[in-house]
């Protein structure tokens, strides 16, 4: 069966209004973003995902330290990116924003559920078809979220005998 134009075109116009449509919804629906980068639930649980895939093999296996560690790590993300000037600020939100938006969740990232049910495996496969996409929008996203979380996780002491780094010289400190 050919696709004709016509067909094509209301097609695409079909398309584009319902993700206006649903644009508009999210906004109506969610408070408007505030001016300082704020790091609600579902960023949170976003964070919660991703951090432990970007870090695999790098955090704690025993459970209490793992929650610990992945708590500060997140911690200091969220002081990462309220260190940074408001223009990036407001695109960092505006990437949880996509993370959080279901539908934007499932055809960006392919996680199928909410993120506190994400599947490592799925996160990790998102993350790498990230790294590597075709838009340099998505790798910049990728490198993002890489860059803010592996900085929190190496900013933390606990985190640096793990990689042979003893601190910072005496005389500096």
């Amino acid at each position: 069966m050919e696709t004709k134009r016509r067909s094509f075109l209301k097609a695409g116009l079909l398309g584009a209004f319902v993700l206006a449509a649903g644009g508009g919804i999210y906004r109506a629906v969610h408070t408007p973003a505030p001016q300082r980068f704020v790091l609600d639930g579902e960023a949170r649980s976003a964070l919660a995902a991703i951090v432990p895939a970007m870090l695999a093999g790098a955090l704690p296996t025993q459970p209490d330290e793992r929650r610990t560690a992945l708590a500060a790590t997140i911690e200091g993300v969220h002081a990462a990116i309220s260190n940074l000037p408001l223009a990036v600020q407001k695109e960092v939100q505006d990437l949880f924003g996509l993370l959080a938006l279901a539908p934007a969740r499932r055809l960006l990232t392919g996680v199928t559920k909410g993120w506190t049910q994400a599947d490592p495996n799925e996160v990790a496969a998102f993350l790498q078809d990230w790294r590597l996409h075709r838009f340099a929008l998505l790798r910049s996203a990728y490198g993002a979220l890489h860059d803010l979380t592996l900085g929190a996780w190496y900013a933390q002491p606990a985190s640096w005998s793990a990689i042979g780094y003893p601190g910072p010289m005496k005389e500096l400190s």
